[in-house]
Protein backbone atom coordinates (compact mmCIF):
# COMPACT_ATOMS: atom_id res chain seq x y z
CA UNK A 1 0.00 0.00 0.00
CA UNK A 2 2.76 2.12 0.87
CA UNK A 3 4.35 1.75 -2.43
CA UNK A 4 1.32 2.04 -4.41
CA UNK A 5 0.60 5.56 -2.36
CA UNK A 6 4.23 6.70 -2.76
CA UNK A 7 3.57 5.86 -6.94
CA UNK A 8 0.53 8.48 -6.91
CA UNK A 9 2.21 11.48 -5.60
CA UNK A 10 4.96 11.03 -7.98
CA UNK A 11 2.88 10.24 -10.68
CA UNK A 12 0.83 13.77 -9.52
CA UNK A 13 4.24 15.45 -9.45
CA UNK A 14 5.18 14.34 -12.81
CA UNK A 15 2.23 15.29 -14.28
CA UNK A 16 2.12 19.12 -12.62
CA UNK A 17 6.02 19.25 -14.09
CA UNK A 18 4.60 18.66 -17.49
CA UNK A 19 1.95 21.06 -17.26
CA UNK A 20 4.19 23.78 -15.96
CA UNK A 21 7.02 22.60 -18.67
CA UNK A 22 4.04 22.70 -21.38
CA UNK A 23 3.01 26.31 -20.35
CA UNK A 24 2.27 28.42 -22.21
CA UNK A 25 0.64 26.37 -25.01
CA UNK A 26 -1.49 29.37 -25.91
CA UNK A 27 -2.69 32.76 -25.46
CA UNK A 28 -1.88 34.33 -22.62
CA UNK A 29 -4.72 37.31 -21.53
CA UNK A 30 -3.34 40.37 -18.79
CA UNK A 31 -6.37 41.44 -17.59
CA UNK A 32 -6.35 45.03 -16.07
CA UNK A 33 -9.09 45.58 -13.88
CA UNK A 34 -10.16 49.06 -14.96
CA UNK A 35 -10.52 50.97 -18.03
CA UNK A 36 -7.73 51.94 -21.00
CA UNK A 37 -5.38 54.85 -20.02
CA UNK A 38 -5.06 54.32 -16.39
CA UNK A 39 -1.70 52.99 -14.78
CA UNK A 40 -2.45 49.53 -14.77
CA UNK A 41 -3.26 49.21 -18.50
CA UNK A 42 -0.13 51.19 -19.51
CA UNK A 43 2.16 48.99 -17.63
CA UNK A 44 0.30 45.73 -18.78
CA UNK A 45 0.55 47.65 -22.62
CA UNK A 46 4.38 48.25 -22.29
CA UNK A 47 4.91 44.89 -21.11
CA UNK A 48 2.65 42.60 -23.05
CA UNK A 49 4.83 42.59 -26.24
CA UNK A 50 7.99 41.96 -24.90
CA UNK A 51 6.41 39.21 -22.29
CA UNK A 52 5.47 37.64 -25.81
CA UNK A 53 8.38 37.63 -27.39
CA UNK A 54 10.03 35.95 -24.36
CA UNK A 55 7.10 33.18 -23.17
CA UNK A 56 6.86 32.16 -27.41
CA UNK A 57 2.98 33.03 -27.18
CA UNK A 58 0.87 35.73 -27.94
CA UNK A 59 -0.05 38.07 -25.06
CA UNK A 60 -2.51 40.40 -24.52
CA UNK A 61 -4.39 42.99 -22.78
CA UNK A 62 -8.03 42.99 -21.65
CA UNK A 63 -9.74 45.39 -19.57
CA UNK A 64 -12.59 44.32 -17.37
CA UNK A 65 -13.81 47.69 -15.77
CA UNK A 66 -16.16 48.18 -13.06
CA UNK A 67 -16.89 47.61 -9.11
CA UNK A 68 -13.54 49.24 -8.38
CA UNK A 69 -11.42 47.03 -9.52
CA UNK A 70 -13.45 44.19 -8.16
CA UNK A 71 -14.90 42.40 -11.66
CA UNK A 72 -12.16 41.98 -13.35
CA UNK A 73 -10.12 40.91 -9.81
CA UNK A 74 -12.44 38.45 -9.46
CA UNK A 75 -12.36 36.84 -12.99
CA UNK A 76 -8.74 36.48 -12.52
CA UNK A 77 -9.59 34.90 -8.98
CA UNK A 78 -11.89 32.15 -10.61
CA UNK A 79 -9.93 31.74 -13.54
CA UNK A 80 -8.23 28.12 -14.54
CA UNK A 81 -5.01 28.04 -12.61
CA UNK A 82 -2.68 27.40 -15.65
CA UNK A 83 -0.95 30.13 -16.12
CA UNK A 84 -2.93 31.68 -19.17
CA UNK A 85 -4.94 34.24 -17.56
CA UNK A 86 -3.14 36.64 -14.90
CA UNK A 87 -4.37 39.79 -13.42
CA UNK A 88 -2.56 42.65 -13.57
CA UNK A 89 -3.42 43.82 -10.12
CA UNK A 90 -3.54 47.36 -8.40
CA UNK A 91 -3.63 48.71 -4.85
CA UNK A 92 -7.48 49.13 -4.67
CA UNK A 93 -8.82 46.00 -5.95
CA UNK A 94 -5.38 43.83 -4.01
CA UNK A 95 -5.13 46.03 -0.51
CA UNK A 96 -8.26 48.47 -0.03
CA UNK A 97 -11.50 46.76 -1.23
CA UNK A 98 -10.84 43.77 1.24
CA UNK A 99 -11.38 45.68 4.26
CA UNK A 100 -13.83 48.42 2.99
CA UNK A 101 -16.78 46.09 1.80
CA UNK A 102 -17.97 43.37 4.03
CA UNK A 103 -19.72 41.76 0.22
CA UNK A 104 -16.38 41.39 -2.21
CA UNK A 105 -16.90 38.11 -3.86
CA UNK A 106 -13.33 37.08 -3.57
CA UNK A 107 -10.78 37.32 -1.31
CA UNK A 108 -7.21 38.44 -2.92
CA UNK A 109 -5.23 37.12 -0.24
CA UNK A 110 -6.51 33.27 -0.80
CA UNK A 111 -7.73 33.50 -4.43
CA UNK A 112 -4.39 35.40 -5.98
CA UNK A 113 -0.76 34.74 -5.95
CA UNK A 114 1.56 37.57 -6.51
CA UNK A 115 4.35 36.99 -9.03
CA UNK A 116 5.79 40.07 -9.28
CA UNK A 117 5.87 44.01 -8.75
CA UNK A 118 6.10 46.11 -11.89
CA UNK A 119 6.04 49.50 -10.81
CA UNK A 120 5.34 52.43 -8.32
CA UNK A 121 4.09 55.72 -9.33
CA UNK A 122 4.44 57.98 -6.30
CA UNK A 123 1.44 60.77 -5.45
CA UNK A 124 2.39 64.11 -5.07
CA UNK A 125 1.15 66.45 -2.84
CA UNK A 126 -0.38 69.46 -5.30
CA UNK A 127 -2.37 73.16 -4.36
CA UNK A 128 -3.47 75.43 -6.83
CA UNK A 129 -0.90 77.97 -8.37
CA UNK A 130 -2.03 80.81 -6.84
CA UNK A 131 -1.89 79.36 -3.46
CA UNK A 132 0.03 81.67 -1.10
CA UNK A 133 2.14 79.06 0.37
CA UNK A 134 5.13 77.34 -1.52
CA UNK A 135 6.33 74.72 0.95
CA UNK A 136 5.34 72.29 2.97
CA UNK A 137 6.18 74.06 5.98
CA UNK A 138 3.98 77.12 4.52
CA UNK A 139 0.73 74.35 3.93
CA UNK A 140 0.80 73.18 7.91
CA UNK A 141 1.23 76.49 8.99
CA UNK A 142 -2.07 77.22 7.18
CA UNK A 143 -3.85 74.42 7.76
CA UNK A 144 -3.66 75.03 11.22
CA UNK A 145 -4.74 78.63 11.52
CA UNK A 146 -7.60 78.05 9.39
CA UNK A 147 -9.12 75.57 11.07
CA UNK A 148 -12.10 73.53 8.89
CA UNK A 149 -11.43 76.42 5.89
CA UNK A 150 -9.41 74.42 3.68
CA UNK A 151 -10.28 71.55 1.69
CA UNK A 152 -8.44 68.39 -0.42
CA UNK A 153 -9.77 66.82 -3.23
CA UNK A 154 -9.57 62.97 -3.93
CA UNK A 155 -10.44 60.87 -6.71
CA UNK A 156 -13.28 59.02 -4.43
CA UNK A 157 -13.86 57.88 -0.97
CA UNK A 158 -11.46 54.94 0.32
CA UNK A 159 -8.85 55.90 -2.95
CA UNK A 160 -5.21 56.35 -2.49
CA UNK A 161 -5.41 59.88 -2.57
CA UNK A 162 -8.56 60.17 0.39
CA UNK A 163 -6.32 57.98 2.60
CA UNK A 164 -2.83 60.39 1.91
CA UNK A 165 -5.19 63.46 2.67
CA UNK A 166 -6.42 61.42 5.92
CA UNK A 167 -3.66 60.60 7.00
CA UNK A 168 -1.90 64.41 7.08
CA UNK A 169 -4.64 65.34 8.74
CA UNK A 170 -4.84 62.69 11.52
CA UNK A 171 -1.15 62.94 11.75
CA UNK A 172 -0.86 66.95 11.90
CA UNK A 173 -4.59 67.23 13.84
CA UNK A 174 -5.56 69.50 11.15
CA UNK A 175 -9.40 69.90 10.44
CA UNK A 176 -8.98 70.22 6.94
CA UNK A 177 -12.30 69.21 4.89
CA UNK A 178 -12.07 66.07 2.49
CA UNK A 179 -14.08 66.50 -1.34
CA UNK A 180 -14.42 63.34 -3.10
CA UNK A 181 -14.85 63.90 -6.82
CA UNK A 182 -15.35 60.48 -9.08
CA UNK A 183 -12.30 60.61 -10.61
CA UNK A 184 -9.09 62.03 -11.19
CA UNK A 185 -9.58 64.34 -13.87
CA UNK A 186 -12.34 65.72 -12.03
CA UNK A 187 -10.41 66.52 -8.87
CA UNK A 188 -7.25 67.73 -10.89
CA UNK A 189 -9.68 70.29 -12.47
CA UNK A 190 -11.52 71.52 -9.35
CA UNK A 191 -7.59 72.25 -8.02
CA UNK A 192 -6.64 73.81 -11.10
CA UNK A 193 -9.63 76.17 -10.42
CA UNK A 194 -8.70 77.01 -7.10
CA UNK A 195 -12.34 74.93 -5.67
CA UNK A 196 -10.13 72.71 -3.29
CA UNK A 197 -7.13 73.68 -1.88
CA UNK A 198 -5.17 70.65 -2.27
CA UNK A 199 -4.85 67.43 -3.69
CA UNK A 200 -2.65 63.73 -3.72
CA UNK A 201 -2.67 63.34 -8.03
CA UNK A 202 -0.33 60.69 -9.51
CA UNK A 203 2.86 62.24 -9.48
CA UNK A 204 3.18 62.20 -13.73
CA UNK A 205 -0.50 64.01 -13.78
CA UNK A 206 0.87 66.42 -11.53
CA UNK A 207 4.27 67.24 -13.07
CA UNK A 208 3.21 68.60 -16.67
CA UNK A 209 0.77 71.13 -14.78
CA UNK A 210 3.81 72.17 -12.28
CA UNK A 211 5.47 73.26 -15.69
CA UNK A 212 2.68 75.21 -16.75
CA UNK A 213 2.33 76.64 -13.10
CA UNK A 214 -1.33 75.64 -12.97
CA UNK A 215 -0.07 73.92 -9.72
CA UNK A 216 2.29 73.70 -7.17
CA UNK A 217 3.71 70.38 -6.13
CA UNK A 218 4.99 70.87 -2.13
CA UNK A 219 6.01 66.92 -1.52
CA UNK A 220 5.58 63.54 -3.03
CA UNK A 221 3.60 60.38 -1.02
CA UNK A 222 6.25 57.86 -0.96
CA UNK A 223 8.75 57.21 1.25
CA UNK A 224 11.55 58.15 -0.60
CA UNK A 225 12.26 60.89 -2.84
CA UNK A 226 11.14 60.19 -6.49
CA UNK A 227 13.26 60.07 -9.45
CA UNK A 228 11.70 61.61 -11.88
CA UNK A 229 11.64 65.14 -9.50
CA UNK A 230 14.24 64.62 -7.27
CA UNK A 231 13.83 67.87 -5.45
CA UNK A 232 11.25 67.73 -4.36
CA UNK A 233 10.80 66.43 -0.70
CA UNK A 234 8.66 63.37 0.98
CA UNK A 235 5.41 64.06 2.98
CA UNK A 236 7.17 61.95 5.77
CA UNK A 237 10.42 64.37 5.43
CA UNK A 238 9.05 67.37 5.73
CA UNK A 239 5.89 66.70 7.82
CA UNK A 240 7.61 64.53 9.78
CA UNK A 241 5.55 61.60 9.69
CA UNK A 242 7.80 58.71 9.19
CA UNK A 243 5.11 56.18 7.98
CA UNK A 244 3.88 58.55 5.00
CA UNK A 245 4.23 56.38 2.19
CA UNK A 246 1.26 56.06 -0.35
CA UNK A 247 1.72 55.16 -4.15
CA UNK A 248 0.07 53.93 -7.01
CA UNK A 249 1.52 50.55 -7.60
CA UNK A 250 0.56 47.73 -10.01
CA UNK A 251 2.29 44.13 -10.18
CA UNK A 252 1.34 40.52 -12.01
CA UNK A 253 -1.00 38.18 -10.06
CA UNK A 254 -2.46 34.31 -11.02
CA UNK A 255 -4.73 32.46 -9.75
CA UNK A 256 -4.60 30.31 -6.56
CA UNK A 257 -3.12 27.08 -7.50
CA UNK A 258 -1.10 27.76 -10.45
CA UNK A 259 2.15 25.78 -10.33
CA UNK A 260 5.08 27.26 -9.02
CA UNK A 261 7.14 26.36 -11.32
CA UNK A 262 4.71 29.09 -13.55
CA UNK A 263 4.96 31.43 -11.40
CA UNK A 264 8.56 31.82 -11.06
CA UNK A 265 8.90 31.39 -14.90
CA UNK A 266 7.10 34.59 -15.14
CA UNK A 267 8.69 36.01 -12.32
CA UNK A 268 12.12 35.97 -13.95
CA UNK A 269 11.27 36.63 -17.32
CA UNK A 270 8.67 40.13 -15.67
CA UNK A 271 12.31 40.98 -13.68
CA UNK A 272 14.65 40.82 -16.94
CA UNK A 273 11.97 42.80 -18.94
CA UNK A 274 11.95 45.28 -16.32
CA UNK A 275 15.59 45.59 -15.81
CA UNK A 276 16.59 46.56 -19.79
CA UNK A 277 17.32 49.99 -19.94
CA UNK A 278 14.80 51.08 -22.47
CA UNK A 279 11.61 49.73 -20.27
CA UNK A 280 13.08 51.52 -17.51
CA UNK A 281 13.14 54.87 -19.42
CA UNK A 282 10.21 53.90 -20.49
CA UNK A 283 8.59 53.83 -17.35
CA UNK A 284 10.39 56.34 -15.86
CA UNK A 285 8.94 58.19 -17.97
CA UNK A 286 5.64 57.70 -16.68
CA UNK A 287 6.89 58.86 -13.56
CA UNK A 288 6.89 54.75 -12.14
CA UNK A 289 10.15 53.56 -10.50
CA UNK A 290 10.83 49.74 -10.86
CA UNK A 291 13.01 47.49 -9.25
CA UNK A 292 13.27 43.34 -9.39
CA UNK A 293 11.24 41.32 -6.97
CA UNK A 294 11.34 37.60 -5.88
CA UNK A 295 7.90 35.91 -5.26
CA UNK A 296 8.37 36.57 -2.01
CA UNK A 297 9.40 40.05 -1.83
CA UNK A 298 6.27 40.98 -3.46
CA UNK A 299 4.37 38.79 -1.60
CA UNK A 300 5.69 40.88 1.90
CA UNK A 301 4.87 43.96 -0.03
CA UNK A 302 1.67 43.20 -1.26
CA UNK A 303 1.01 41.84 2.74
CA UNK A 304 2.49 45.10 4.04
CA UNK A 305 0.18 47.53 2.12
CA UNK A 306 -3.58 45.22 3.20
CA UNK A 307 -2.27 45.59 6.34
CA UNK A 308 -1.62 49.43 6.11
CA UNK A 309 -5.17 49.94 4.29
CA UNK A 310 -6.88 47.85 6.99
CA UNK A 311 -5.71 49.87 9.81
CA UNK A 312 -6.22 53.25 7.82
CA UNK A 313 -9.70 51.92 7.14
CA UNK A 314 -10.56 51.72 10.39
CA UNK A 315 -9.15 55.13 11.89
CA UNK A 316 -10.66 56.97 8.92
CA UNK A 317 -14.04 54.79 9.15
CA UNK A 318 -14.70 54.62 5.11
CA UNK A 319 -15.71 51.11 5.51
CA UNK A 320 -19.00 50.43 3.18
CA UNK A 321 -21.86 47.19 3.63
Amino acid sequence: MKRIFTSLIFAALSVAQTHAQAWPNRTVTLVVAYAAGGTGDIVARLLSQPLSKALGQPVIVENRAGGSGGIGAKSVATAQPDGHTLLVGQTAEISINQHRSKNLNYDPDRDLLPIALAANVSLALAVPGKAPYSSMREFLAAMAVNTKKLSYASSGAGTPSHFAGELLRLKTKADIVHVPYNGAGPAMNELLGGHVDAYFPGLPAAVPQMAGGGIKVLAVSTAKRSALAPDLPTVAESAGIPEFDFSLWAGFFAPHGTPREVVDRLNREINLILRQTEMREKMLALGAEVSETSVEDFTAFARRESNKYRDLVESVGVRED
